[in-house]
């Protein structure tokens, strides 16, 4: 393609962006609502959620308590959804849901309000509020309608979250150990098997809880000593009772031999 041929295409470019953004603020200047949400929907089928949304921000208030007020408010969630403001998306979703409970589209944004959440759900080392909020959310859909045409999706999402949650609580543990905290490990080893006791991490983590309890009695006061190699020993009983061929046989064999040997001396 010549130059002139590229630089006639990206004038033209122009002209029709130009043209586009005229008439979107001729629209935001009206105050003939009805073109306002009319325009406002085109635009989110365009994929142009950001002027979709802008026009909107009048139009679901202007509606509230009209034949429209349902759609509009719908449709604006939509557009916080597309526009991956997840917070946002469930807040309006959730009002949707307490505004029009007999709504047709109440199954819909009800779905959608969890959707929101598991979106918004962070990498596994953040918080995992949204997480858990996701759980809850789909569990609510699935509880409200338990042969619903989300009914798959969301029990996927469920386990998904449920997964992050169980290795969240597993890197917390096993940061404490890492740090040394041993008596903090002990207490997040034991929280984190008692949470999810079906775990894959289960190995390690019971691994761990032997060697946590023993480093600790070895830095322990002496009148600390005797109960913490002996929780040493219980451990390490309930590990090898699940574990007998695993790797780390070795080494707590060797912890539970010295933790022995502790308490006779004691």
């Amino acid at each position: 393609m010549s130059k002139r041929a590229i630089s006639f295409f990206t004038v033209l470019i122009a002209a029709v962006l130009f043209s586009s953004c005229s008439e979107y603020y001729k629209i935001q200047k009206s105050n003939d609502y009805n073109l306002k949400y009319e325009k406002a929907k085109a635009y989110y089928d365009y994929e142009d959620y950001y002027h979709a949304k802008s026009l909107l921000d009048e139009v679901v208030n202007v509606f509230r308590g009209s034949d429209k007020a349902e759609e509009s408010m719908l449709l604006y969630a939509y557009c916080h959804y597309k526009m991956r403001d997840y917070t946002m998306g469930a807040y309006y979703f959730d009002s949707f849901c307490k505004t029009f409970p007999y709504s047709d589209r109440y199954e819909e944004a009800c779905f959608m309000i969890a959707q929101c959440y598991y979106k918004d759900s962070p990498r596994v080392d953040l918080d995992q509020t949204c997480t858990q909020k996701a759980i809850g959310a789909m569990q609510t859909y699935i509880n409200k309608y338990p042969q619903g045409e989300h009914l798959h999706e969301a029990n996927v999402v469920i386990s998904e979250m449920r997964g992050k949650l169980e290795e969240k609580s597993f890197m917390t543990a096993k940061l404490y150990f890492k740090l040394g905290e041993y008596q903090s490990a002990t207490i997040s080893l034991k929280n984190s098997l008692k949470e999810y006791p079906d775990t894959k991490y289960r190995e390690e983590l019971m691994y761990m809880l032997v060697k946590s309890n023993y480093l600790l009695a070895a830095n322990s006061v002496e009148n600390k000593q005797a109960e913490r190699f002996q929780n040493t020993v219980t451990e390490y009983y309930s590990f090898i009772d699940e574990f007998p061929e695993s790797q780390y046989i070795p080494e707590i064999e060797n912890m539970y031999k010295q933790s022995v040997d502790k308490i006779k001396n004691l």
